[in-house]
């Protein structure tokens, strides 16, 4: 077979996490697999995630035989491998041996062997037994020609953990990190405003993590230390990363999590050839599909944005998953929809979580394309196949194009963080939340959207708004002037500008006052108390978050509050500066305002939905293309994706083709609930 990785693997990928190190005692079972694969057009797996007791059965005593063999077979029979470095779970003779691999929670207890994840990032014993594992696994594999790419571990901080261990080992660390950060304590203490209630810093020795058990409520060392967590796991990543590449070429990859507030992956992406990621949307679990498919599609535009080109989704279910506190299928047509729709964002894959069910522990009833019974004749397994060949189909088409939007949303791992433990006027504030709600409009008007962290480039876009930007970065306010300034358009939100990045609140005018022309005074939480609404162009819509009172300051109003004794003050602004304009949104109002606004905005700009469409609720669209080629022709994909639970009527404007039928279709189609049509230009 022809030599591929996982960045040019020449189609898209179908396949999952494969375990055999839990069936070596069957190999009919293994030998069953093969042929089932095949049934299912599964042409790449993950192997050896959770493996390292099966490869170093005893410390220093490497067993990689039954692993060559099982990615030899695969490779016989056109599958191919994404190997794994094994140290999301480590096996039982580290742990009992070496005690200080072990995380030690913030109470400062250690904890017991077991479960995943459970090392401390910091540890030289953890970091050397991993160094040597890693290296040989590269020196062994690195050059098979089965072998397309590296899974460096298994979610990253996952499992209920958010990635932190409080042992003396991570203290000592923590100090040093904060010592090259400022270089004094005065310029700590300064930083962290610790005059307040005499929390003043006199000796390195003083300082700790930040904990329930001690000091959390020093905001900036709260910010540093969730920092130092992020850095720190990522710097066993990188050391995992180093020790593959003694050996290997292959691109690396790990699978991240979404939203995962822990860890910064704009920072991450930095180090990964790749991006790849576990997708698990609560399907059916709603009055309807809307919220979770915007979920989902907003984490695989935030995947796609980490490095502005594709990334592979590592893991999904078929069917059902275990951990949730209520379990439900997907229901028929849903497994095909939300893999098509990570397609529509940008993946090149759909991979599960996992090949087959195993017999025990805590995820023998996890869904998996092989059940316990019943091998081909299952409705999952249908399914797969199905969509098996569907990807087949499209690949043609797909491949080698990507989602270029020209709108970007500003979403930030550190803001995050400093926003919901800024101790103010609604604690209960949920930024992910709010963001996906100010996301959500887009979604629905068929829009695709880029994401940015507060460090990245906002060349190229042409709209960026930023909801909820609490805490200015370094150079953003300036960033933003210049994007302004050179005619971009720019919205942000109340609750934005507040404090700096060591979340230190701004005094005398707002960083962005020119740029958004207006200041801002107070912020109130009316909800339970006062209803108001804001009046835009006509028509009333309600509050249903913040408010914030500001004064306009050269802008133009748009809207204004329409209750309560802050009537009149402007709830919508337009301000021009240099070549382009900013708007500034007071208050969080109810989704259909937002729909009104930013069509209104993207009509002026010129942008919008690249499919001549009229869409109806639940219905939305995504666009991949590639430039022109040396013929002047530019390749584009369109999909359109029914996510209400019954049919819907949409209206296509011009004729365009089903890139799976070659049927043409035009003017008014019903889709079926659940049902994603991939098209092109006739």
């Amino acid at each position: 077979m022809k030599k591929k990785t996982m960045e040019h693997f020449g189609e898209l990928i179908h396949g999952g996490d494969y375990n055999p190190d839990q069936w070596l005692d069957r190999p009919d079972i293994l030998e069953e697999d093969l042929q089932l694969m095949k049934k299912a057009n599964v042409n790449c797996v993950s192997l050896g995630i959770f493996a390292w007791s099966r490869l170093e059965p005893e410390e220093g005593a490497y067993d990689f035989g039954w692993l060559e063999k099982i990615i030899q077979r695969l490779y016989e029979n056109g599958i191919y491998t994404i190997l794994a470095t094994p140290t999301g779970a480590m096996p039982q003779w580290l742990t009992n041996k070496y005690e200080e691999v072990l995380q030690v929670d913030e109470t400062g207890v250690r904890n017991y062997p077991g479960k995943r994840h459970n090392y401390c990032p910091t540890s030289p014993v953890m970091r050397e037994k991993t160094r040597q594992l890693d290296m040989r696994l590269a020196e062994t594999f690195g050059g098979y020609p089965a072998v397309i790419g590296w899974h460096i571990s298994n979610e990253i901080a996952g499992n209920g953990s958010d990635g932190s261990c409080h042992c003396a080992l991570c203290q000592s660390a923590f100090r040093e990190w904060l010592k090259e950060k400022y270089g004094s304590l005065d310029k700590l203490n300064a930083a962290w405003w610790t005059s307040f209630w005499s929390h003043t810093y006199t000796d390195w020795s003083q300082i700790r993590s930040a904990s329930r058990r001690g000091e959390n409520l020093v905001h900036g060392q709260t910010l540093d230390w969730k920092r130092f967590v992020d850095s720190q796991q990522l710097d066993f990543c990188k050391e995992e990363i180093k020790a593959v590449r003694v050996h290997s070429t292959l691109p690396v990859t790990t699978n991240m999590m979404g939203f995962f507030k822990p860890l910064d992956y704009f920072k991450w992406a930095k180090e990964l050839d790749i991006v790849s990621w576990d997708c698990y949307p609560d399907w059916h679990s709603g009055a309807d599909e809307l919220r979770t498919a915007v979920y989902a599609a907003a984490a695989h535009s935030l995947m796609r944005s980490l490095k502005k080109k594709n990334f592979l989704m590592m893991e999904s279910t078929p069917s059902v998953v275990n951990w949730r506190e209520m379990n439900r299928l997907k229901r028929p047509g849903m497994h095909e929809l939300s893999s098509l729709q990570a397609v529509a964002c940008g993946s090149d894959s759909v991979q599960y979580f996992q090949w087959r069910k195993g017999r025990g522990s805590s995820e023998k009833f996890h869904g998996a394309v092989v059940d316990h019974r019943n091998g081909s004749d299952t409705r999952v397994f249908r399914e797969v196949s199905r969509l098996g060949e569907r990807l087949e189909k499209i690949t043609q088409q797909t491949v080698g194009t990507c989602n270029r939007p020209r709108i970007a949303m500003v979403f930030d791992w550190e803001n995050w963080w400093a926003v919901e433990d800024a101790c103010a006027i609604d604690n209960n504030l949920k930024y992910q939340e709010v963001f996906q709600d100010f996301f959500r409009p887009l979604w629905e008007l068929g829009v695709d959207v880029d994401m940015v962290d507060m460090d990245g480039d906002l060349e190229g876009f042409r709209v960026v708004i930023a909801p909820l930007n609490y805490m200015y970065r370094k150079g953003y306010a300036e960033k933003v002037r210049r994007f302004v300034e050179q005619g971009g358009c720019y919205i942000t939100t109340c609750w934005s500008g507040e404090t700096d990045d060591t979340d230190l609140v701004y005094t005398g005018n707002h960083p962005l006052e020119d740029v958004l022309g207006i200041s801002t005074e107070e912020i109130d939480v009316p909800d339970g108390y006062c209803e108001n609404s804001i009046q835009y162009h006509g028509t009333d819509y309600r509050i249903i978050g913040l408010c914030g009172l500001v004064h306009a300051k050269g802008a133009e109003v748009l809207a204004e509050y329409q209750n309560d004794f802050y009537k009149g003050y402007p709830a919508l602004t337009r301000n021009f500066y240099g070549n382009g304009e900013a708007y500034y949104i007071s208050s969080i109002n109810e989704h259909q305002f937002l729909k009104h606004f930013y069509n209104d905005v993207l009509q002026e700009k010129g942008l919008g939905c690249g499919l001549q469409v009229r869409l109806t609720e639940g219905v939305t669209v995504n666009e991949r293309s590639k430039p022109a080629d040396e013929d002047g022709g530019e390749q584009k994909v369109w999909f359109l994706q029914n996510f209400n639970r019954t049919a819907a009527a949409v209206e296509l404007l011009k004729p365009y083709q089903n890139v799976e039928t070659g049927e043409t279709l035009t003017g008014k189609i019903e889709m079926q609930s659940f049902e994603c049509i991939v098209l092109r230009n006739c």
